[in-house]
């Protein structure tokens, strides 16, 4: 993670928090219970020619209650950019679809009718996405997708599923299982607020890469005027006392100016050893490549596991050493062992002479919205996440304007 993504990530909590604490203060009540449950959250990518991304969103939304904040007539979910191709419903449960820009931008799905609590909305769409990817960034010659799907602040997603067309891809990180299909496929269970990411690399000329259309992690136009908006925004909206506002102008200082990292960043390079049983301990089943568990009883393939250095693996295995991209590579001198690589890049410290180095917030996240399901937009390589409110046809969030200013929290970003 860049150290600007860094400091976008830090100042965009640090407003959330004083939102909170005004809103608060001046006695809003909180939710005491869950309004709505995610039972599944599909989604689909398959890389076209063009080297745009056909994305199938499929989701399962649970009404848990609709007598606080009335029934469930409309959601949105964070796409990754405005850089939409096409979109389309895929369900008859999805009477309207349509892209809004507010919030940094999503898919408004506006429901065939009013769903009530205990009552569950299934429904899918479809939405080709360009600028999604950036080439020559780890290595000359390689492209990389990095996604960080939408997610929902208030709710809880009890499966979440990621399947990308695996065909001609050099790498992927996190390490994944293989379906039938060939789809690298990721699964997991989201609490609120919580994001995953992943990333797919495939050579230059395996689809018709556009630099011009390479999505940069150095930011952008929009970081203009980031210090002013930043001051506007608590001093005239949220009259926030003189000493909070002297406190986060000096923090934002202190990040701007300098702190313990530079903006560069450099690889961070972790090596995993795994031994695999051939065969199932379980049930004896032999074991299809690239699967962790076994299909039939569920039991671990794996029979040792372990974090190495590069000085670790074998001199016969020079080619396993070389290696430095993420990916899974297979031992050629011993059976049924690979090596997983994974490859991070953190900011690089500054010069010892940098004395003052505050530790950075987490990307805690939170929401001020009455009833609203919130479903950030997902991201498109290291660009900056901006806040997006789903309303669901619920009282209170609208676009998180609050006070008819049409200042959006996309405009809040470091330059």
């Amino acid at each position: 993670m860049s150290g600007k993504r860094v400091l976008k990530i830090t100042v965009i909590t640090i407003l959330l928090g004083l939102l909170c604490t005004v809103f608060s203060v001046s006695g809003t009540k909180a939710l005491a219970a869950d309004l709505d449950e995610i039972l599944s959250y599909k989604i689909t990518v398959n890389v076209n020619d063009d080297a745009t991304l056909d994305m199938v969103y499929e989701i399962d939304w649970k009404v848990l209650d609709s007598d606080s904040e009335g029934p469930l007539s409309w959601v949105t979910v964070g796409i990754p950019n405005k850089h939409y191709v096409s979109y389309e419903a895929l369900t008859s449960t999805v009477k309207s679809i349509s892209y809004t820009s507010d919030n940094g931008g999503s898919m408004r799905i506006d429901f065939d009718r009013e769903y009530f609590g205990g009552e569950v909305v299934s429904f899918a769409f479809r939405v080709v996405q360009d600028y999604m990817y950036e080439m020559n960034y780890l290595t000359e010659g390689e492209t990389v997708y990095e996604f960080t799907p939408g997610w929902f602040d208030n709710i809880v997603v009890d499966e979440f599923m990621l399947r990308w067309n695996s065909d001609r891809a050099e790498s992927w990180s996190p390490s994944c299982s293989i379906d039938s299909e060939g789809y690298c496929t990721w699964t997991k269970r989201l609490d609120k607020g919580e994001t995953y990411t992943v990333s797919v690399t495939y050579a230059n000329g395996t689809f018709a890469f556009d630099e011009s259309k390479t999505v940069s992690r150095s930011g952008s136009d929009d970081d203009e005027g980031f210090v002013f908006y930043i001051i506007m925004f608590m001093l005239i909206f949220f009259g926030v006392p003189v000493f909070f506002i002297s406190k986060a102008v000096k923090c934002i200082s202190e990040y701007v100016s300098g702190t313990g990292f530079t903006t560069a960043t450099e690889k961070k390079i972790t090596r995993t050893r795994i031994e695999y049983y051939p065969t199932c301990p379980g049930c004896g089943a032999n074991r299809p490549e690239g699967k962790d568990n076994c299909e039939y009883c569920g039991r671990s393939f794996i029979k040792s596991e372990e974090k190495i250095e590069e000085k670790d693996i074998p001199d016969t295995e020079k080619e396993i050493r070389a290696k430095n991209e993420n990916g899974v590579y297979r031992y050629t001198s011993s059976p049924n062992t690979y090596v997983r690589v994974n490859v991070v890049n953190v900011p690089r410290p500054r010069p010892v002479h940098y004395t003052y180095a505050p530790s950075h917030s987490s990307s805690s996240r939170s929401s001020t919205s009455h009833r609203s399901s919130c479903a950030h937009s997902s991201c498109a390589c290291a660009c900056a996440c901006a806040c997006a409110c789903a309303g669901g046809g619920r009282a209170g969030c609208t676009t998180k304007d609050f006070y008819n200013t049409n200042l959006k929290l996309r405009q809040l970003k470091v330059k």
